[in-house]
């Protein structure tokens, strides 16, 4: 630490120099104990103007590269990064009174690796990515259900269903990453990760 605790962490923070590790910590711990996606965040970004977005996103992959998430690709979430790749993640477990904010900057995933997921995805969702036009004004529901009806017809075989070019992943790099744990009169505990080069990092406590 570079700075002197005026208390002791808790010990669900570890002693960790790489933050990559003590998300996939918590992570786990998440897993167990979340009766609904523990994968789920919060996603921010800001457009051209300025203008902030949020909206909840699922998490289908990280390592020590970046954080990565998929979606169609002229939504307006990939909009805003495209046109401002800097985003933040917010990861809430109430079930652990804890939260883990990232923030960095998004890069799109190889075709390689956004083809391998989108294999992995239910016959019914890769449909879907064909049907929606995310973010786009719809009419009518009618009109969304006999799109979803006639890419069954044009892809019948629920193995061979193309991604399409429109949809693919983006992988958030992060430069901070800060851990929070609920603390007794609001007195709660914030561990932060500060990036100083590729493989380095720096560990800071903050107020609550």
């Amino acid at each position: 630490m570079n700075q002197k605790n005026s208390f002791d962490l808790d010990k669900c923070f570890k002693d960790l120099e790489n933050p990559i590790e003590l998300f996939k910590d918590w992570f786990n711990e998440a897993k167990k104990t979340e009766i609904n996606d523990p994968n789920v965040f919060t996603l921010a970004t800001v457009d051209a103007n300025g203008i902030p977005s949020a909206r909840m996103i699922l998490l289908k992959s990280y390592d020590q590269n970046g954080f990565v998430f998929y979606t169609n690709l002229n939504s307006k979430k990939s909009s805003d990064l495209k046109e401002n790749p800097n985003a933040s993640l917010c990861f809430h477990w109430k079930s652990l009174l804890r939260q883990i904010r990232i923030s960095g900057k998004v890069s799109k995933v190889s075709d390689e690796e956004s083809d391998a997921y989108y294999k992995t995805r239910p016959y019914d969702s890769k449909i879907g990515a064909w049907a929606s036009k995310q973010s786009s004004v719809l009419k009518n529901r009618e009109e969304l259900i006999k799109l979803i009806g006639d890419f069954k017809k044009k892809y019948p075989n629920e193995n061979d269903v193309p991604r399409p070019d429109y949809w693919s992943g983006w992988s958030l790099n992060p430069n901070s990453i800060e851990f929070w744990l609920d603390g007794k009169n609001r007195i709660h505990q914030r561990l932060k990760y500060i990036k100083k080069d590729k493989n380095n990092w720096e560990k800071i406590l903050l107020n609550p």
